[in-house]
């Protein structure tokens, strides 16, 4: 029983939420105990009420997770865990994410309100719309990063908004192609949405998506803004670490063909693994070293 309430939460995906902590990273203030605090606590109410919106999204889908060869086995898919109670863990991750929010600040608050509208909206309707889809989620990533800066009190880059969701669609696209090869292998839909997809429209997004994030990534990393701001002018090196990992996931993507779960992919490959270490390490090195 554990077990199952454990997979319903999807505590794996809380991996996601670290974009909470990106304002600070990207501001070089994470060192700073008050900052990361705030970062924490935000941290933490967002994986509450993402978790909520995980059982909310899994109730409306268990019939069609029902016909998939993985998400069968979800708790709801499978008959596990009922309605009852599932509705009673939904309104209690969700409303410990609220008060956690408050907690961190009234715009944290709102900002998670708007996460759950948006996921509520994604769950009934937008998610059966080809590109609404898959937006839908990055602006997801987006929030999170505006939820760190609410938090933390720090602005945005407006190159760190178009990165990450340029990053967030790569790996959305990734998903539904993997959806669309199961559909090829196995003649069964894992949702309806994949009609509005092929490979050949799934393969030319994510090349373009990859290109953009890492022009975006090292013309950030060369602006003289950046430049001036932390009196270093070698933080562009950090983008070979960009790179080799955008372009390991293409490998896993187009080669291996397991890119059904991006979160999974992240927390099992040592090489994307390794050059995420080297990336954050690199930073460190060049910054304060």
């Amino acid at each position: 029983m554990i077990k199952d309430i454990i997979a319903l939460a999807r505590p794996h995906q809380y991996v996601k939420n670290l974009f909470v902590f990106l304002p600070a990273f990207f501001a070089f203030k994470i060192h700073q105990p008050e900052l990361l605090w705030k970062a924490c606590t935000a941290f933490c109410a967002f994986c509450m009420v993402a978790s909520a919106v995980y059982i909310l999204n899994d109730w409306l889908d268990r019939f069609e997770d029902a016909k998939h060869p993985v998400k069968c086995h979800r708790p709801l898919a499978s008959g596990r865990i009922k309605g009852p109670m599932a509705s009673v863990f939904f309104a209690s991750f969700l409303g410990g994410g609220v008060v956690l929010a408050l907690y961190s600040s009234t715009n944290v608050l709102y900002l998670i309100c708007l996460y759950v509208a948006m996921n509520i909206a994604y769950s009934f309707k937008l998610k059966h719309i080809p590109i609404i889809d898959v937006t839908v989620i990055s602006i997801g990533f987006v929030i999170r990063l505006f939820v760190g800066a609410a938090a933390t009190g720090i602005a945005l880059v407006n190159w760190i908004i178009v990165m990450t969701f340029l990053l967030a669609l790569f790996l959305s696209l990734a998903k539904r192609r993997d959806d669309v090869l199961l559909f090829l292998k196995t003649n069964r839909k894992a949702r309806d949405v994949i009609d509005g997809y092929n490979l050949k429209f799934l393969d030319a997004s994510m090349v373009m998506t990859a290109a953009i994030v890492i022009l975006a990534y090292i013309l950030w990393s060369i602006s003289p803004e950046v430049s001036a701001k932390h009196a270093n002018p070698n933080i562009y090196l950090t983008s070979v670490f960009v790179v080799l990992g955008i372009l390991r996931y293409m490998q896993i993507t187009f080669v291996e063909e397991k890119s059904g779960s991006p979160t999974k992919v992240l927390l099992r490959d040592w090489f994307i693994q390794l050059t995420l270490m080297s990336w954050v390490g690199s930073f460190v090195w060049i910054l304060y070293f």
